[in-house]
């Protein structure tokens, strides 16, 4: 594991890792279609990114949206059942926090698309704070 998972030599918050979903996870990389494991495991926001991403590459902006959302929604209440306060490192070195991260980035990548440019700036802000490796990450898939 990455030394700097576990310290902040600033004196912030530590950062948030979130428990491995191997259910899930498994699901999707044995290439299970998302929406059965959304169904299946709907607090799992790797599946709602995955959907998203989806509905995004297929020109279908406002389901991309919405699928978006709920990852995010669904991240937020992992992040804060794990300590998370509201803000601090959410590493995106850490693979089970990548679905948060992802539909983080999605959200933001949609609303940009229909012209929500303030909410598309606060999620592009949210993602470099809580990791600034995070949105270079993201640009590499694609």
């Amino acid at each position: 594991m990455h030394p700097n998972l576990h310290s902040n030599l600033l004196g912030g918050p530590d950062p948030t890792l979130l428990p491995d979903e191997p259910a899930p996870r498994t699901a999707l990389e044995n290439g299970e279609d998302p929406t059965d494991v959304a169904a299946r495991y709907p607090t799992h926001s790797g599946a709602w990114a995955d959907l998203a991403d989806r509905a995004y590459a297929a020109g279908s902006t406002i389901e991309s949206y919405a699928y978006a959302r709920v990852g995010y929604h669904r991240g937020l209440d992992a992040l804060r059942r794990n300590g998370w306060k509201g803000h601090g490192p959410v590493p995106w070195s850490h693979e089970p926090n990548r679905g948060f991260l992802r539909s983080l980035h999605a959200l933001g990548r949609a609303a940009a698309a229909i012209g929500e440019e303030d909410e598309a700036r606060r999620c592009q802000e949210f993602l470099a704070d809580s990791d600034p490796a995070a949105p270079g990450e993201l640009a590499k898939l694609g």
